[in-house]
């Protein structure tokens, strides 16, 4: 039976080149010009000579052309005014970090990355989030790599990633669904002997954002950590991740209530079409030109691109000066510095 494919849009902001605002089309006004169209053309500026009746008319032209400077005036004071009031407005915004989403509406995940090797820019700030107990990233500033996995489904990749995982040492944290869990248990035991960590990534992996009540928004997370725990043996540690990074404050508020930490991420690519996958070269360009310290990185297990680099990426980062550490890590330490 064909597994179900989960969308994502992780990286509507970080993945893909921002396109600039389009600049005012000028052509009509320049050939206004040239054609004495314009409304400055319709003016006579020249000396008018004052023959009987002429002056009336003088006095016409001059009042006309006092009336058409104060409006020209006071259209580009206005547009100054407003393009300032503007950049004030996201000055203002990116001062306090306010989570850019009401209570209720529903906001995407995204980065941005001014410069490669340095934390990328978010929706919000790791500040912001700790009112959420919620992350992206870790800013102790050291270079340490926080790897995490979405697995929607199994299609044989998993095995590869979790051998790569051990040849390195390296913890990770597998945010799982209920699909992966009744059709894949023997995997899910795998990660969990083998010292990784299961995350909760609800059990139907909905648009959590449009959940408004909490039973609803209960449910999808109780029923997989009933049905891991059932599985595993073992208590689910309570890390959420929203699916296809679909939150609202009032999301992570509700997370929060259940005792979960929600997790982000400040490092992810392209990887989760299974008829479009990324090639090594691909791959690499984005994820060691934008690693950084600290960083939450977003892989599919789902991936056949991930299960065949994944050994040689971590033998990279290590030689970049980069460690591994577990989420489990993470929440600790920022336990300790509060």
């Amino acid at each position: 039976m064909k597994q179900p494919v989960f969308k994502h849009f992780h990286l509507s902001r970080s993945d893909k080149t921002r396109r600039r605002p389009s600049m005012p089309d000028h052509s009509q006004s320049k050939e206004a010009a040239k054609s004495g169209s314009s409304v400055f053309r319709r003016i006579s500026l020249n000396p008018v000579k004052c023959t009987d009746g002429a002056f009336p008319q003088i006095l016409h032209n001059q009042k006309l052309i006092k009336s058409v400077l104060f409006l020209t005036f006071a259209f580009f004071l206005g547009a100054g005014a407003g393009k300032f009031s503007h950049h004030q407005k996201i000055r203002t915004v990116n001062s306090t970090a306010v989570i850019q989403a009401s209570s209720t509406a529903e906001s995407n995940w995204g980065l941005s990355f001014p410069e490669n090797g340095k934390p990328p820019v978010a929706n919000t700030t790791a500040e912001a989030l700790k009112a959420y107990d919620a992350y992206y990233i870790d800013e102790a500033g050291e270079k340490v790599i926080y790897l995490t996995f979405d697995a929607g489904y199994e299609n044989g990749n998993t095995p590869a990633i979790l051998d790569a995982l051990k040849k390195h040492n390296a913890p990770a944290t597998f945010f799982l669904v209920g699909n992966y869990i009744t059709t894949s248990p023997d995997l899910v035991k795998r990660m969990v002997e083998e010292g990784h960590t299961i995350g909760n990534h609800t059990y139907h992996h909905p648009n959590m954002s449009q959940i408004s009540t909490e039973e609803a928004f209960s449910k999808e997370l109780n029923d997989l950590e009933a049905l891991c725990q059932q599985t595993t043996g073992q208590p689910m540690s309570k890390f959420y991740r929203p699916p296809q990074g679909k939150y609202s404050e009032t999301n992570l508020t509700m997370a929060k209530k259940l005792g979960y930490k929600t997790f982000f991420w400040s490092l992810a690519y392209v990887d989760w079409y299974e008829d479009k996958q990324p090639t090594k070269e691909e791959a690499f360009n984005k994820l060691l030109n934008r690693i950084h310290p600290g960083a939450i990185v977003l892989l599919h297990s789902t991936s056949k691109t991930n299960g065949e680099i994944l050994d040689e990426l971590l033998t990279k980062w290590e030689e970049m000066g980069y460690t591994f550490r577990s989420l489990e890590q993470l929440v600790q330490e920022e336990g300790n510095a509060s």
